[in-house]
């Protein structure tokens, strides 16, 4: 060690005792008057207060409609008729729910969009990833053009092809103009896939359902993310383009895949829809038509309060729709988080 930097410790050593020593002296209100009377501790006060207050407005302003549809959910018929009654009910009750359970078929609507939402979703994800790998690690002719039409079909309102859908799949059968496969093996009969899971797996196989394109552009800015290298070692390995996909993307890209399912599963949990195209007979199997007030409370809706009754009782349905989501949503979190921030946007 030199002599200048053996000074400059022992000038820091001097200094801090002496500072030590002179803040032992130095009286208790003369510390805090030090301390707390201050412009800058009276600055970072009154920052932290504008902060405290500030976040409280905003979550007053974004939890207060669901505290409201909660509360009102636990009210009686009576409560909705006495003007006193605000946030706590007088009478509380679990009729409410057992009346939606019991009257609007809310289990046979849970099993029924369950299984609509599984097999949409793993579809879904299934067919987006490979078409979105497609996209992002093969160039061919005519790439960037059906991208564009991948990206495209996110804008094109839904209802322009209502009509269409559900001609198609009343009228299912695969070809071009008046010829066509299945015509050809049923004597010029088609198949009506309505009130049947088979338009909404066509769909998704296919990679035409809802938000596909978001999928696909999603997955899409994330297998672009993943070096080329990795592919590269594969193939000098001896690995195929199956083989390699299977065992080194799909294992990278399991967060990312996890992510797209929650995302299929939760539209197609709430959606009105496509069930409206493809299940016509059979709606009030399906969560979004449980939006009825049960028979026992359809004279309660006339009497005095009716109309805020009513409003509860549609609050209380859409409570009971998304309730399976929070709960998915809780055990998943984590790997939905993942998945959004690793498929931000990149660079060609």
């Amino acid at each position: 060690m030199t002599n200048d930097t053996q000074n400059a410790t022992r000038v820091t050593k001097e200094t801090k005792n002496k500072i030590r020593v002179e803040f032992e002296r130095t009286s208790l209100w003369e510390r805090m008057k030090i301390k707390y009377l201050s412009l800058r501790f009276l600055g970072r006060v009154v920052f932290v207060i504008f902060r405290v207050v500030l976040l409280l407005g905003i979550s007053y302003i974004i939890l207060y409609p669901f505290i409201t549809k909660i509360a009102g959910s636990f009210m009686s018929p009576e409560d909705f008729a006495d003007v006193t009654v605000k946030l706590i009910s007088r009478n509380p009750t679990l009729d409410t729910y057992k009346a939606i359970i019991e009257y609007n078929h809310y289990f046979d609507a849970a099993l029924t969009t369950l299984g609509v939402s599984l097999v949409s979703a793993l579809a879904q994800m299934i067919a987006c990833c490979v078409i979105a790998y497609g996209f992002a690690k093969y160039k061919f002719k005519g790439s960037k053009f059906l991208f564009f039409c991948v990206v495209f079909t996110m804008v094109v309102p839904h209802q322009t092809i209502k009509s269409a859908l559900s001609l198609k799949f009343r009228y299912f059968d695969i070809g071009v103009y008046n010829f066509g496969i299945i015509k050809l093996f049923t004597g010029g009969q088609s198949l009506n896939l309505l009130d049947t899971y088979w338009p909404m797996v066509i769909l998704s196989l296919t990679g035409l359902a809802f938000k596909n394109g978001l999928y696909i552009f999603m997955l899409r800015q994330f297998f672009k993310g993943i070096p080329d290298s990795l592919e590269e070692s594969a193939y000098i390995d001896g690995s195929g383009v199956f083989r390699t996909f299977v065992q080194i993307i799909l294992p990278l890209s399991v967060p990312m895949l996890i992510t797209v399912f929650l995302f299929a599963f939760s539209w197609q949990w709430t959606d009105n829809f496509y069930v409206s195209i493809f299940f016509p007979g059979r709606e009030q199997y399906v969560f979004t038509k449980i939006l009825t007030v049960p028979a026992p409370f359809r004279e309660a809706v006339n009497q005095a309060g009716g109309s805020l009754f009513n409003q509860a009782i549609m609050n209380t349905c859409a409570i009971m729709i998304i309730l399976p989501l929070v709960v998915v949503y809780l055990f998943c979190q984590r790997f939905l988080i993942q998945g959004i921030e690793r498929s931000g946007i990149t660079g060609e």
